[in-house]
């Protein structure tokens, strides 16, 4: 081990050193969200290290953990995530003469191209929505959120962070200002077309007066009524449309209207920048992975083979 481990170090164990993790989260200039990832990652790896009985961490032990989470079915994303929080604090710890980098040649996981989650055809997606109620406030405002996932591709995270102050009027055109993922402003936005602009209203007519920084869809549920939802409740809600309608897989998630809306604008004919920029890609790269996935679909190749095979 390296001479650079000073003594707070030496007698309690970096990672169990309360005032050093917080000099490093103090010193971190990333958001509220990437923070708490960070604490998680290295929360997970002090407990790895207690459970190992290990008070001074070596490479090895990096290596150690990365393969104890995937031995117990960590996804590739999620461990490549808590790497990269200790790798960060290891640098950190090292600049800071505390302790040496031990994370340097450790690989994350292979993160596989292509999609985790299907999508919808436009049969599936008209099918979902005709069987949501529109009886209450719940079921209006449930409805108006699938449609905005399914019609202008929202992550769950953009459908919560969305304000009434958001749904504006740009030229005549009614549109929504979103709060992207990993963004800290509102510079983009989503066009809504007739019906889900008709549906948005109709559920903020059934609020009443709702002010321009309220959240534009709140919950109902008695201990949080008016206040924000979470993405676990907009996914469960996306989820259950899906399920009554009776597609229920594990490879459909409210991540699946998304992808549902980049493929059906694709082969309606949209070219590949407009795509793009309707899902707010950073990289053309990503939308290219939808084109990739209706070549596919539209393939003949294993019926050729079929044919080749049985014709005979």
């Amino acid at each position: 081990m390296n001479n650079i481990v000073v003594n707070e170090v030496k007698q309690c164990s970096i990672f169990n050193a309360v005032e050093v993790q917080n000099r490093f989260f103090s010193y971190l200039d990333v958001s509220a969200i990437t923070l708490k990832a960070y604490r998680t990652g290295i929360k997970q790896f002090i407990s790895f290290m207690q459970t190992s009985n290990e008070r001074t961490p070596t490479r090895l032990t990096v290596i150690n953990f990365k393969n104890s989470l995937t031995a117990n079915g960590a996804k590739p994303s999620t461990v490549a995530l808590y790497l990269s929080s200790i790798r960060r604090f290891f640098g950190w710890l090292e600049t800071e003469g505390l302790y040496e980098d031990i994370t340097r040649g450790i690989k994350s996981p292979r993160m596989e191209k292509g999609h985790k989650r299907d999508a919808l055809s436009a049969n599936q997606l008209k099918n979902c929505i005709q069987g949501m109620s529109r009886n209450d406030e719940k079921g209006l405002r449930d409805k108006a959120m699938f449609l905005l996932m399914a019609t202008c591709g929202l992550r769950t995270i953009e459908i919560t962070r969305a304000n009434v102050a958001d749904l504006v009027d740009v030229q005549g055109v009614p549109v929504l200002f979103v709060q992207g993922k990993g963004r800290t402003d509102r510079k983009e936005f989503v066009k809504l077309s007739a019906p889900v602009y008709e549906a948005v209203c109709e559920y903020l007519s059934s609020r009443g007066n709702a002010s321009p920084n309220e959240p534009l869809f709140t919950s109902t549920a008695r201990r949080n009524k008016g206040g924000r939802l979470t993405t676990m409740t907009v996914s469960s809600v996306a989820k259950s449309a899906m399920i009554q309608a009776g597609y229920n897989s594990t490879r459909l998630t409210a991540h699946s209207l998304r992808h549902s809306a980049a493929t059906l604008a694709l082969q309606a004919g949209m070219s590949l920048p407009d795509v793009q920029a309707f899902m707010r890609h950073s990289s053309i790269n990503v939308t290219m992975i939808y084109n990739h996935s209706i070549n596919r679909l539209n393939s003949q190749c294993e019926n050729a083979v079929t044919s080749a095979i049985f014709a005979a």
